[in-house]
């Protein structure tokens, strides 16, 4: 089978043709854009009627969200996600969408103080932008393009100018300043030609730590040509839709880690041509970026497999003590591997400013005795009653 992902085979498909759809279904209800949804219905019941029925997804992203949050929604559309991870983030947190089509816009903004009134706090703000360009805020470059004297060619290079500025010097969504992405069914119907500038995007804007949760269609096969330049296809989010491996290999070529499918629909939204297109969620880290220090630190992978490999190569064989540096071992010790490794920490800390480098590319176990001390002579007797409850140790 071809490995190849999905090619930008007519530029107006993305562009033109999800626009007028999704404006005409930001006017009314388009069933055909729905695809089968769970929601909290607790988190619903705060929300208009008239955006619950006028948006369109295919998951849940606001699962992986939590109080405090700083969340950005690419693809906002109606805001429904947005006024539910308000909800969870609360008072403290704040929620950001992200849309470039202005019906879908004006619905979501449309509410916003309804629900700041009913949840009796404001933390949902609503952006003009492109969520492959996060830098440039489009509602900023509009009243700032008006104000611009020259014409033809002169202008164009201006607006060039003035876009550049604008996204070194206020950017939309600034560098490292989002604790969670969510997206519900929209990367799908970005233009392929831009894809790769949209995930790094998306990694751009997450805080060290920070953390993607995407949920989109996927195929489990190559969708053919004829497919993808069928206007009503691509709109409708299936034609676009990335093969399900390549969809998680592109959250790897952007740099993140702990990437999972966190959510996999096992029958199908809708079969074409003997392709199947369902929902997928994939969950993905941001944060392994850094120096490798020498910490006398070891992980013991506790199984089932009888060795496993991270995205770096590190191969961790099942009850083996593995050398890590300290990034590494910081990393395994939180989600999504907590609980698949047993913390080895040397009996005297070394200090971050005493720390050697660290070899990441070696492979090797850790002697007990450089965690404990080559000069460790301790004997250390149990007193009775210690070792178990009913105070027998046999």
């Amino acid at each position: 089978m071809s490995t190849t992902e999905v090619k930008n085979t007519d530029a107006h498909i993305p562009d033109g043709a999800v626009r007028q759809r999704y404006s005409a279904a930001a006017q009314e209800r388009e069933v055909a854009l729905c695809c089968p949804v769970s929601y909290d219905p607790a988190l619903l019941e705060q929300i208009p009627e008239e955006i619950i029925q006028k948006d369109y997804g295919c998951g849940d992203p606001t699962a992986f969200v939590r109080e405090g949050d700083v969340v950005l929604d690419l693809g906002s559309g109606g805001g429904k996600l947005c006024y539910m991870a308000a909800q969870l983030v609360g008072e403290s947190g704040r929620v950001i969408g992200v849309d470039c089509n202005q019906d879908m816009l004006g619905l979501a903004r449309r509410y916003q103080q309804h629900m700041a009134d009913v949840l009796g706090y404001a933390n949902v703000d609503f952006r003009y932008g492109r969520i492959q360009d996060l830098a440039l805020d489009l509602d900023l470059f509009h009243q700032q393009m008006g104000q611009l004297q020259t014409e033809g060619v002169e202008q164009s290079l201006e607006l060039l100018n003035l876009m550049r500025s604008m996204r070194h010097e206020a950017p939309m969504i600034p560098d490292n300043s989002v604790d969670c992405v969510i997206s519900n069914c929209v990367l799908n119907l970005v233009n392929p030609d831009d894809r790769k500038q949209l995930f790094r995007e998306i990694y751009r804007v997450l805080k060290k730590g920070g953390r993607a949760a995407i949920s989109d269609i996927v195929s489990d096969e190559d969708v053919p040509t004829d497919m993808q330049r069928d206007d009503h296809l691509w709109s409708g989010c299936l034609s676009g839709a990335w093969r399900e491996d390549r969809f998680v290999d592109e959250f790897a070529e952007a740099g993140f880690y702990g990437i999972h499918v966190a959510r996999y629909q096992k029958q199908p939204w809708q079969v074409i041509e003997g392709i199947e297109f369902r929902s997928a969620t994939i969950m993905a880290y941001k944060g392994k970026e850094g120096a490798c220090l020498e910490r006398n630190q070891a992980v013991i992978y506790q199984g089932p497999f009888e060795h496993v490999k991270d995205d770096d190569g590190h191969i961790y064989k099942r009850g083996q003590r593995t050398a890590v540096c300290d990034k590494t071992f910081q990393l395994l010790m939180k989600e999504p591997y907590a609980g698949l490794f047993l913390a080895v920490e040397p009996l005297e800390e070394i200090a971050l400013e005493d720390a050697a480098e660290f070899d990441c590319r070696r492979q090797a176990l850790r002697h007990p005795r450089e965690t404990k001390g080559m000069d460790y002579d301790a004997t250390v007797v149990s007193d009775a009653g210690v070792c178990s409850v009913d105070g027998s140790c046999c």
